[in-house]
């Protein structure tokens, strides 16, 4: 099991829909803020400096699914429980639990790569395999 931070965020009156009720794309937008926070408090160094010493330009996401248990409004203050479950060969599992203090509000599973840039067309990306100084990093 990987070590659990905590990405702490304030719904603003901007991130609701006209029902008060938090718009669903935000908490996708805080997923990914929580996802990169994640490696940052784990001590990853930024992906321009890991792009330059390990190959990786990033964790782009390959498939999720969230469950939507409790609506959170303008005022909550949510906290985002990011952990890694499990890794694999070239992918991992980021798991998200959403709670507004002991109430959970979301869960999300996402599958993630280690990207890098291909030699023969530099746009374009594949999966790397896990470094390892990232994963015992982040354990």
């Amino acid at each position: 099991m990987s070590k659990k931070i905590i990405y702490t965020i304030n719904v603003e009156f901007g991130d609701c829909d006209p029902a008060r009720i938090v718009w669903f794309p935000n908490f996708f937008r805080w997923i990914d803020a929580a996802s990169r926070n994640f490696f940052v408090q784990c001590g990853v160094p930024s992906w321009q400096e890991t792009e330059k010493t390990l190959g990786v330009i990033g964790t782009p996401l390959v498939d999720t699914h969230s469950r939507f248990l409790r609506t959170a409004t303008y005022g909550d203050t949510l906290d985002l429980h990011t952990s890694i479950p499990e890794w694999r060969e070239k992918s991992f599992v980021q798991r998200y639990q959403v709670m507004r203090g002991d109430e959970p509000i979301m869960e999300c599973d996402e599958v993630r790569i280690f990207a890098g840039r291909r030699s023969d067309n530099p746009e374009a990306i594949w999966a790397l395999p896990i470094p390892p100084e990232i994963r015992q990093l982040c354990e």
